[in-house]
C-alpha cells in the first residue's frame, strides 16, 4: 500500500504539466441532486455526494454502469463478468442489498435479491450523470438505503438526431476446448426527437461475446425510452420505460466449484408516469407509478434443465405523492410512498409483501452561509411493523469556496426474499430473520470553486441485526444469520482538478482525479472460530483511485485510470485502464485497454476477472 499512493498521486500530477479535458468542473459545481422532493445544485449539498459527471462517462474506459461506478472510491464492484453482465454494488463497507438504485429518482432494486439490481436497461451513452450518496438515505428514500443510493439521471433531449455506437474487442486467449479467441461486440442507437411541447429519447442495444473462460459467454439485448410533454405553462407529463434480457454463463458465480456448468437468464422490465404540476405560486406537487418486473431463471448444470432449475418471477409496483412548498421560514418536503411486492418462486414459493410510508422534510437557509436539512421517513411494513428514520445534515460555509459539513441519520434493510426463503443444495435461507438497523455519523470539510473540488470526511456506522451468510465448515451449506453488530469507521478524501481551456498551446485542457478511501469494519459479538462467513470479512479495507484525461491538439483525448483495492480476506491489486479517442467532424474513433497490465485478480466469490481486454469503437452523431 505504502508503494502504491506516490505511484498514483506521481501519475496524476506528472500528467498535470502535459495536457487535459473540457471546463466541466463548473457545470459539475451547477449539477442538481435529485432528491425526490428538496433539490440541491452539488456545491451546496451538506452529504458525502459524488458525481460522474457527463465528460467522465464520455471519457472513461468503460462499457457499462458497473464499470463507471468502480472509478467512485468507497463503492466496491464486485463484478462476476465483464461489460455489466452480472455485478454486485456496496458503498462503504456494506453488503449489496444495503445499496439502493435509482433511475431518475424511480427505485429499481429487487426484493428478491441484490444480485440482479444492476440488470438495468439503460446504455452508457444514454446517461447525462450518476450522483452517488454516500451514508444512510433513509431519511430521504426510506428501507434498503441503510448506505447509501445511487441515481441514475439520464440525458435531457434538447435537439432532434440519431447517434450509435458499435465496438468490439478481445483479450486475443483462446478457449482452449473449441479453439476460438475470446471476443465481444456492441451496437448501440438512440434517437431524440425534440418538439416544441414534447420531448423523446428512444434507444436500443445488442451485446454479446463468447466470454473470457469456459462458460462465461453472454447475449443481452436492451431497449430503453424516455419522453416529457408539456401540459399548460408550469406542469408536465413523463414517462419511462425500460426492457433488458440477459443471458449468461454463470461458471462459478454464486456455488464454486459445483456450478461449472451454470446459466442464467435474467430479464427486467420498468416502467414509469410522473406528472409535475405547480399548484400555486409556493407549492409544487409531483405523483408518480412505477412498476418493475423481473424474471430470474436459474440452471445450476444447464445440460438437465429438470435438476436445481430455479425460476423466479418478482413485481413491485409503487405509487408516490411528493410535494414541496416555499415558505417565508424555509422549504419543506412532504409525501407519502406505499409499495407491494409479489415474487412467484419455484423456490422461494408464493410471497409478497406490502410497505407504506411518509416522509417530511425541512431547509433552513434563512442564516448567511448555514444551511441545515432536517427530516425523517416513517416506514410501515406488513412483516416488520413499523420504523422511523430520523436524520439532519447541516452545513456552513467560511472563507468563501471552503465548507465544514455534519450529518447523522439511521436505516434499515429489509431481508430479501432469497435470505427468508431459498432452498438449495449449497444455499438455504432463514424465515428467522429480523431486518438490519443502522446508526450512521459522519463530519467532514468541503471545498468547490471553478476548477477545483474537494471532500474530506470521516464516518462511523454501526449495524444491529447484521445479516451475514455463514457456515461452520467449508462441507456446510450456506444460510443467512443476524449477527448483534457490524462496526466500521473509515475516512475518505477525495478531489477533481481542471485547469479548463489552455489558450495558445497544443493541449486544450486538463483533468485529473485523486481520492483514497480507508474503511476499518468489525464484528462486535466474535464468531465461532470455525464459522466461515461470506460477506462480514469479505470488504474492503484500502481502495485508491486515480484518474487523468488530456485533451490535445483540438481532436485527441486519452485518458488513464488506475485503481488500487485491498480487501481484508484477499490480496491487493492494482488495475490500470486507458481510452484514446480520436474526434472527427461529427463522429469519434476510440480504442480502450482495460486492465493493461494483465493483473490476475478476483472482486467477488471464486470468480477470476479477465486479463488485459482491447475494444476498438466508432461513435457517430447527425
Amino acid at each position: 500500500m505504502k508503494k502504491m499512493i506516490p505511484m498514483l498521486v506521481t501519475l496524476c500530477l506528472s500528467a498535470g504539466y502535459a495536457a487535459a479535458q473540457s471546463d466541466t468542473t463548473k457545470n459539475l459545481n451547477e449539477v442538481m441532486v435529485r432528491e425526490n422532493r428538496l433539490k440541491l445544485p452539488f456545491s451546496k449539498q451538506n452529504r458525502n455526494i459524488w458525481i460522474i459527471d457527463n465528460q467522465q462517462i464520455k471519457n472513461l474506459p468503460s462499457r457499462s454502469i458497473s464499470e463507471l461506478l468502480s472509478y467512485v472510491t468507497g463503492v466496491d464492484v464486485r463484478q462476476r463478468g465483464p461489460g455489466g453482465v452480472q455485478a454486485d454494488i456496496s458503498i462503504d463497507g456494506g453488503t449489496f442489498d444495503q445499496t439502493l438504485v435509482l433511475i431518475n429518482g424511480v427505485k429499481v432494486s429487487d426484493p428478491q435479491t441484490g444480485h440482479n439490481m444492476m440488470n438495468l436497461p439503460i446504455s452508457v451513452d444514454d446517461i447525462d450523470h450518476i450522483e452517488v450518496l454516500r451514508g444512510s438515505a433513509s431519511r430521504i428514500y426510506g428501507t434498503n438505503a441503510l448506505t447509501g443510493a445511487i441515481n441514475i439521471v439520464t440525458k435531457a433531449v434538447t435537439r432532434t438526431g440519431v447517434s450509435a455506437n458499435v465496438f468490439t474487442g478481445s483479450s486475443f486467449k483462446k478457449d482452449e476446448v473449441s479453439g476460438n479467441t475470446y471476443a465481444n461486440y456492441g451496437v448501440r442507437a438512440t434517437g431524440t426527437l425534440a418538439l416544441k411541447e414534447s420531448s423523446h429519447l428512444f434507444s436500443a442495444g445488442q451485446e454479446a461475446g463468447n466470454g473470457y473462460r469456459y462458460n462465461t459467454a453472454f447475449n443481452n439485448q436492451k431497449v430503453f425510452y424516455e419522453g416529457k410533454v408539456n401540459v399548460g405553462k408550469t406542469d408536465q407529463l413523463e414517462i419511462t420505460g425500460g426492457y433488458i434480457h440477459n443471458n449468461f454463463g454463470a461458471n462459478g458465480y454464486y456455488s464454486a466449484p459445483g456450478d461449472k456448468e451454470a446459466e442464467e437468464t435474467v430479464k427486467t422490465a420498468i416502467a414509469a408516469v410522473a406528472y409535475k404540476t405547480q399548484l400555486t405560486s409556493f407549492w409544487s406537487l409531483m405523483p408518480r407509478l412505477s412498476y418493475r418486473n423481473n424474471v430470474d431463471d436459474y440452471l445450476y448444470i444447464k445440460q438437465t434443465p429438470d435438476k436445481f432449475h430455479n425460476h423466479h418471477v418478482t413485481q413491485v409496483l409503487s405509487a408516490e405523492l411528493n410535494n414541496s412548498f416555499q415558505t417565508g421560514i424555509g422549504e419543506f418536503g412532504l409525501g407519502l410512498e406505499a409499495r407491494k411486492e409479489k415474487i412467484n418462486s419455484t423456490n422461494l414459493g408464493k410471497r409478497n409483501r406490502d410497505n407504506a410510508g411518509i416522509y417530511g422534510e425541512y431547509k433552513f437557509d434563512l442564516v448567511k452561509n448555514l444551511l441545515v436539512n432536517v427530516g425523517s421517513y416513517v416506514n410501515y411494513n406488513s412483516d416488520y411493523g413499523w420504523q422511523a428514520f430520523p436524520g439532519i445534515d447541516a452545513g456552513y460555509n467560511f472563507y468563501g469556496n471552503w465548507k465544514v459539513f455534519v450529518n447523522v441519520g439511521t436505516g434499515q434493510r429489509l431481508p430479501t426474499f432469497t435470505d427468508l426463503y431459498y432452498k438449495g443444495p449449497t444455499n438455504i435461507g432463514n424465515d428467522q430473520l429480523q431486518p438490519e438497523k443502522s446508526r450512521y455519523a459522519e463530519g467532514g470539510i468541503k471545498y468547490n470553486s471553478t476548477h477545483f473540488v474537494l471532500n474530506a470526511s470521516v464516518f462511523k456506522r454501526r449495524i444491529n441485526n447484521f445479516i451475514d451468510w455463514v457456515k461452520d465448515k467449508t462441507t456446510d451449506p450456506w444460510q443467512p444469520k443476524n449477527f448483534s453488530e457490524l462496526n466500521t469507521m473509515g475516512y475518505t478524501l477525495s478531489a477533481d482538478y481542471n485547469t479548463g481551456v489552455l489558450e495558445n498551446s497544443a493541449f486544450n485542457s486538463l483533468r485529473f482525479g485523486l481520492a483514497y478511501t480507508y474503511l476499518d469494519p468489525k464484528v462486535k459479538t466474535t464468531l465461532p472460530e470455525a464459522n466461515i462467513s461470506r460477506y462480514a470479512v469479505e470488504s474492503l479495507k484500502n481502495q485508491l483511485t486515480a484518474t487523468v484525461n488530456a485533451e490535445f491538439l483540438k481532436v485527441m483525448a486519452l485518458t488513464v485510470t488506475a485503481r488500487y483495492c485491498e480487501r481484508i480476506s484477499y490480496k491487493d491489486y492494482t488495475v490500470m485502464d486507458a481510452r484514446l479517442s480520436y474526434k472527427l467532424k461529427r463522429s469519434s474513433i476510440y480504442a480502450d485497454a482495460s486492465n493493461i497490465f494483465d493483473v490476475n485478480f478476483i472482486q467477488a466469490g471464486a470468480v477470476p476477472m479477465p486479463g488485459v481486454w482491447a475494444t476498438l469503437g466508432y461513435k457517430i452523431t447527425l
